[in-house]
């Protein structure tokens, strides 16, 4: 994944995540904004309780693989504020895929 395809900063997850546009599952959830650029942004969180640094950004390796692999069946023009759960912590990848994908595409139906 790009760079300027990333949420980075606090002040834009905080705006984000304020917005309240929010869809979950079991796995998720996810706060989408509008944004003025011709792309979608992601920012991925997963906290510090779901274990040490090396098992937190192997989990975000995994989401943002799974978002370049699906990314044309996003909506566009979005931001998106990805935060995985403590019950997506033992999850393998392709179970991890199944409920973000799923999440994301309804995100798409509901325009």
């Amino acid at each position: 994944m790009k760079k300027k395809f990333i949420v980075k900063h606090k002040y834009d997850f905080d705006r984000i995540i304020k917005g309240c546009n929010r869809k979950k599952n079991d796995i998720f959830i996810i706060y989408s904004e509008p944004n003025n650029l011709s792309y979608a942004r992601y920012g991925i969180s997963v906290g510090k309780k779901l274990g040490n640094a090396v098992y937190r950004n192997r989990k975000k390796r995994q989401i943002r693989s799974i978002i370049d692999n699906f990314e044309k069946d996003y909506i566009k023009r979005k931001d998106y504020i990805i935060i995985l759960r403590d019950k997506g912590k033992n999850l393998e990848y392709q179970e991890l895929n199944q409920k973000l994908k799923s999440l994301l595409i309804e995100r798409k139906d509901q325009r």
